[in-house]
């Protein structure tokens, strides 16, 4: 008689595999955060003439596919100077006062063929897009106005954005197409303007309320060793900055302010790329990723993982979240005696608290505490999120979830590589949050002597 095999299912993953699972969890909790939202991809001309083009198209193909609203503007400087070029048409150029970089004058000769190359770069994207079989549309969703006079010099059909038309972007968008913008937009009366297309991408990023904002070059991103940079943020081995929020952002601009406005190269590039993000930030987007756009596979990466590929810009949303004042105790116990009593949190004292004052935090707003948390290091690199409490008169404004981000953030500032929560009835909204069950044999020696085991919480991780 034939017994059929003995399937074992405890038997430990390989590293490789366990590696491969995390990125999918990973990718999975990304996609069902962002799913729905609107995604502005501003790539310049370079990245279309490198060999992994069709590739980045595909991944967008992809995201579109899969929920996101995606919206490309593509740079095309680079084949309007060498069409002009070809034309014997002469380039001049001009610095408007609130334009990252100089721009071009263009006279009424060179506009067609302005024109025609804009529109032929965009067409590019339109045909690798059909060929995932995703609908693209290339339509006049930017007013425009022109510059008239800068500094005694007539910028004739060179203008800037007065208006992006957002519902008919949004049209586009509903019907599953992916909207392309090429760097013309028109005036009321239908004449022609160039325009740079970092201002349009800002402005169509800050107008559709989009999520994220993708700056996508075709060269490596800022670095240590050639940029001075901020201590105590988050660098990749390479030394590139893997997040700054706007104040160090802000910091790395005038720590290298020279070279930022003196530099035509690739580095002063850069670091007009990162002022172009602060921009965006400072006009409502939240998130800004600065990648670069040989590397295939960039935009996946940098958008379903933690570590990412790219620099992340990011307005920080933590700005009301401070460390705890020995005043705020009142306050943080009157949040956590609630949950205390319903043995979802731990009884603590005040001196408890106080003892462990360094570790808490507390969300301010107008001077009144509405949600307190803490992060206990534990050592090994391991910190434990604990004491989580918000006014419940607000639970609708995602305090917890803020508080549970400012510490994950503190914790990787930190340098650990891991934080955990011990809980016995929130295991659900942790796992929204991407935390994954674990033994309690993973925690760190000192926390598992102190482990209750009446109380048998489940022990709950995020590696950072």
């Amino acid at each position: 008689m034939l017994t059929a095999p003995c399937l074992c299912y405890n038997q430990p993953m390989s590293s490789d595999l366990q590696t491969q699972v995390n990125l999918i969890r990973e990718a999975f909790h990304y996609q069902s955060r962002f799913a729905g939202a609107t995604m502005v991809f501003k790539i310049d001309f370079p990245v279309t003439e490198e060999p992994g083009f069709p590739y980045l198209v595909k991944d967008l193909a992809l995201l579109a596919k899969t929920g996101f609203k995606v919206v490309i503007v593509p740079g095309a400087k680079e084949f309007i100077d060498s069409v002009l070029g070809g034309q014997k048409i002469a380039s001049s150029w001009a610095a408007p006062g609130d334009f990252l970089a100089p721009a071009r004058v263009t006279c009424a000769t060179a506009m067609p063929f302005v024109e025609m190359a804009a529109f032929h770069v965009a067409t590019r994207y339109m045909t690798f897009l059909s060929g995932s079989r995703i609908e693209a549309l290339i339509g006049n969703f930017v007013r425009a106005r022109g510059l008239g006079i800068v500094d005694g010099i007539d910028m004739e059909h060179t203008g800037k954005v007065d208006k992006i038309y957002t519902d008919s972007i949004s049209k586009a968008l509903n019907l599953g197409m992916v909207p392309i913008l090429p760097c013309i937009g028109w005036s009321p009366s239908g004449k022609p303007y160039n325009l740079p297309s970092d201002e349009i991408a800002m402005a169509a990023a800050a107008a559709l309320g989009a999520i994220k904002f993708f700056i996508i070059s075709a060269h490596e991103g800022l670095r240590s060793d050639i940029i001075t940079l901020p201590q105590g943020i988050e660098i990749r081995p390479d030394g590139s900055p893997i997040r700054l929020n706007v104040q160090e952002a802000e910091t790395v601009i005038e720590a290298n302010r020279k070279l930022a406005d003196t530099d035509t190269g690739v580095q002063g590039k850069k670091l007009r790329e990162l002022k172009l993000a602060l921009r965006a930030c400072r006009a409502g987007v939240d998130r800004v990723h600065i990648i670069d756009g040989r590397e295939e596979g960039a935009v996946l990466k940098e958008l379903f993982s933690n570590l990412g590929a790219g620099t992340m810009v990011f307005t920080d949303e933590y700005e009301s979240i401070r460390c705890f004042h020995s005043k705020d105790l009142p306050d943080i116990l009157r949040l956590m005696e609630p949950l205390m009593q319903q043995g979802i949190l731990i009884r603590r004292g005040p001196d408890q608290i106080q003892e462990k004052k360094d570790d808490y935090a507390v969300f301010d707003i107008d001077g009144s505490v509405y949600a307190c948390g803490a992060l206990h290091d534990w050592g090994e690199g391991q910190g434990e999120i604990a004491a989580i409490a918000t006014d419940t008169r607000y639970s609708d404004l995602g305090l917890g979830r803020r508080m549970v981000g400012y510490l994950i953030e503190k914790a990787r500032k930190n340098r650990m590589g891991r934080v955990f929560v011990l809980t016995t009835v929130t295991q659900d909204w942790f796992e929204i949050l991407g935390f994954r069950e674990a033994p309690v044999e993973s925690l760190p020696e000192r926390k598992r002597k102190l482990y209750d085991q009446q109380r048998k919480s489940k022990v709950f991780a995020l590696d950072l």
